[in-house]
């Protein structure tokens, strides 16, 4: 019995830096923290409480929190009082409160 055996030899490119080292999850994750580790971080440190506050102040400067609040009570008029609920009024200000910059 004769075994016939091919030997291949691969050439590596000499142009081509070699491949960075694979990370691990632990690395990953110490890079990259999730939305979950960063919202932790910013209510233990009180900054996610003053970016909120100092998002209101701002919404409310440039006249966004009015506007939406006319866009409301607009479409409350039209459709009647009793006929509106919470979603109907998120569904037809969203698209517009999204829409319009905040100068």
């Amino acid at each position: 019995m004769s075994h016939s055996h091919k030997l291949v030899i691969k050439r590596s490119s000499m142009s081509r830096p070699p491949p960075p080292p694979p990370t691990t999850n632990k690395d990953q994750q110490h890079q990259n923290p999730s939305l979950q580790e960063i919202n932790i971080k910013l209510i233990q440190s009180g900054e996610k409480e003053r970016l909120k506050e100092l998002l209101r102040e701002r919404l409310l400067e440039c006249g966004w929190i009015d506007e939406m609040k006319t866009l409301c009570r607009a479409f409350t008029r039209k459709k009647g009082r009793n006929n509106v609920t919470v979603d109907d009024l998120v569904h037809v200000i969203s698209p517009k409160g999204r829409g319009m910059s905040i100068q």
